[in-house]
């Protein structure tokens, strides 16, 4: 068993959420606000975030803001891998909080991490209800129950 040394500086909540406007009233639907009205929000000494933003128009957080006009869907997606690899190195973020849409979009990569810490959790939101079938963390769990 490892010791508690190993995980007494993980002391962050990493979130890769989403925001935008939607509606003719433009009404904000998101998650990363609240999470970051909660308190959440870091920055360190090397200006790195805890956080990833990713809204139909654009993606920022880690990144600068990046239009999407003169984004391909691809770079997107490149840009959400990169931070969910950063935030799952990092030593000091104990869970990493992700909208399960958007874990859908990386969907291999989120697969194929299988460490403890930092936990990994896959969150729903307003717009995209929980998917128990495509958690990778409850189909991991089933399979070693057997079911």
């Amino acid at each position: 068993m490892a010791s508690t040394t190993a995980f007494k500086d993980r002391n962050l909540i990493a979130v890769i959420g989403d925001e935008r406007w939607s509606g003719p009233d433009s009404r904000r639907q998101d998650s990363i606000t609240g999470l970051l009205l909660a308190g959440i929000g870091h920055i360190n000494e090397h200006q790195r975030k805890n956080f990833l933003i990713v809204d139909s128009s654009k993606v920022f957080g880690v990144f600068h803001v990046i239009p999407c006009s003169r984004m391909s869907p691809e770079t997107q997606i490149s840009a959400i891998e990169t931070a969910f690899q950063e935030f799952t190195q990092r030593k000091d973020i104990a869970i990493v909080l992700i909208n399960q849409h958007i874990a859908e979009k990386i969907r291999p990569t989120v697969d194929r991490y299988q460490e403890a810490f930092p936990t990994l959790l896959e969150i729903p939101s307003k717009d995209h209800p929980y998917d128990p079938s495509k958690d990778s963390v409850l189909k991991r769990v089933q399979k070693l129950f057997g079911e």
